[in-house]
């Protein structure tokens, strides 16, 4: 097969999305052989230099150009504007080049953001604000966020806004400057539109892949042990020692807010878990309950129109197979053309 589908139809780049722990870039890259594609990364933590292990980089798998990940340090908080930003850096970089892109990962935020193109702009920081804020309880500022997402008529995009203090009051800094400057928002319409005319057009086919919930959980465990025989542990530890673009390590606070491997480790370390066994029970578990929203999340991007294309399972270990699923979604892919 060909690329004819990128040229004699609406799609022009393809998306594989999924839960953690289902070999989502496995499956992106023997598509992107297949298309002559080069990947673009939708994770929110692979984004970071010295993230490895813990957020599943497994580079050894790429045999195809890839982009988004590697690009910063954890000196920043990166975020979902600068996401998209780089994105269409990146989206434009491949299609100048003639080749196909494919975007690949599981920060639904991330995804929905440049499927929906979401309407983004650079708030600063308000150190008055923050002030303010510094003596508040975290079920206040929760309280306060969905005050301020309520009375715009908005919703909490991301709940790991509320999981952290930082992420927290940045969350609240962003509805508070949108508020502030509401006023302002039709005379910058044009501003807008000009704006958005420099966004590639993104016209995805949406390949979704999943386990059952029982595979799903045994995937999880299988990858977590594999993960901290790995060395996941001395990682975050090396990261606290010293880490890119920071003169000192991580702090524990830092990792934490990076949440998951990353947060639980931290606190095993400090001895806040007080035994490897006690790390890995706690750690499946969180990760059972984090792929539980991510499929929630896509569900979610359904619900506002965006048609993801599920692969089907019928619950055998032979359709969990890199192969099957490629085939699988090669007659998606012969439909739609047709």
């Amino acid at each position: 097969m060909d690329k004819s589908i990128f040229t004699e139809s609406d799609i022009n780049c393809l998306v594989v999305l999924g839960p953690t722990a289902v070999g989502k870039t496995a499956l992106a890259v023997r598509l992107a052989e297949h298309f002559n594609a080069e990947i673009l990364s939708a994770d929110s933590r692979q984004v970071y230099r010295g993230l490895d292990i813990g957020s599943g980089k497994d580079l050894d798998e790429y045999t195809v150009p890839y982009h988004l990940i590697d690009i910063t340090d954890l000196s920043v908080e990166y975020s979902v504007f600068d996401y998209q930003r780089d994105f269409y850096t990146a989206f434009n970089t491949v299609r100048q080049k003639e080749k196909v892109p494919l975007i690949a990962g599981g920060t639904g935020l991330y995804l929905d953001a440049v499927i929906r193109v979401y309407d983004m702009k650079r708030v600063p920081e308000n150190p008055v604000l923050r002030e303010k804020l510094s003596s508040l309880h975290m079920d206040e500022l929760c309280a306060l966020l969905y005050t301020l997402k309520q009375e715009a008529g908005t919703e909490v995009h991301n709940t790991t806004d509320t999981e952290t203090r930082a992420r927290l009051i940045r969350a609240i800094e962003i509805e508070t400057y949108n508020a502030e400057h509401k006023e302002k928002k039709a005379n910058a319409e044009d501003e807008n539109k000009k704006a958005a005319a420099l966004h590639p057009l993104v016209k995805p086919l949406i390949i979704g892949t999943t386990f059952p919930r029982d595979m799903l959980r045994a995937a999880i465990r299988k990858r977590l042990k594999a993960r901290l025989a790995g060395g996941m542990i001395e990682e975050v530890e090396n990261l606290h020692r010293t880490a890119p673009g920071l003169t000192e390590g991580a702090s524990w606070e830092r990792l934490e807010r990076l949440g998951l491997e990353y947060r639980f480790i931290a606190e095993y370390i400090q001895g806040r878990i007080t035994s490897r066994e006690e790390l890995e029970t706690k750690l499946g578990i969180a990760i059972g309950q984090f792929a539980k929203r991510q499929e929630t999340w896509f569900r979610g991007m359904q619900k506002k129109g965006v048609h993801i294309h599920w692969l089907e399972h019928n619950g055998t270990h032979e359709d969990c197979s890199v192969e099957c699923r490629f085939e699988q979604s090669l007659r998606l892919l012969r439909s739609e053309q047709g």
